[in-house]
């Protein structure tokens, strides 16, 4: 057995990801326990910045694995064109729009239930965002989303203002 595909380890990204990928191609991690101790429950890695081709992959992903979505929180100056809501397998996901830094992303399930993702930006390296994703999702991680991309070497994302 593969030290990814331990128990209790975190599955590391398959080589795969190395390889080009195009937008709208949801390139997502999510912590696999039930515990959701850690600062963040899964990151994220869109191909640009070009919110609806990457949105809809991301909502399908996550409505996949979670239930359904109902709101999405993103920084909106870190975006072309974010939108208020959008409409993902007929159902309407509404976008609320935080000037709180484009390193995390906010998803609401249901009515309260918030997960938070690790925003990996679109320039990043294959291995720093490989890197990044892997250690966002460890169950004891304490990192903030911001210092794990500084630690990998992803792109230091953009402050606001």
């Amino acid at each position: 057995m593969a030290d990814s595909d331990t128990p209790g380890l975190p599955r590391l990204l398959p080589d795969a990801v190395h390889r080009s990928v195009k937008p709208g191609t949801a390139l997502l991690r999510l912590e696999t326990t039930h515990a959701r101790e850690g600062i963040l429950d899964g990151a994220w890695w869109p191909r640009s910045r070009d919110i609806g081709a990457e949105l809809p992959s991301l909502i399908s992903a996550l409505t996949e694995h979670l239930g359904p979505v109902t709101r999405v929180g993103l920084d909106g100056s870190a975006w072309d064109g974010l939108p208020t809501r959008v409409v993902v397998d007929g159902r309407v996901v509404h976008i609320d729009s935080f000037p709180v830094g484009d390193d995390t992303v906010l998803i609401t399930r249901g009515e309260r239930d918030l997960f938070s993702l690790l925003l990996v930006p679109p320039d990043t390296s294959p291995d720093a965002a490989r890197a990044a994703m892997a250690r966002a999702v460890r169950a004891d991680n304490i990192t903030e989303a911001r210092q794990i991309l500084i630690d990998t070497g992803g792109a230091t994302p953009p402050t606001s203002a």
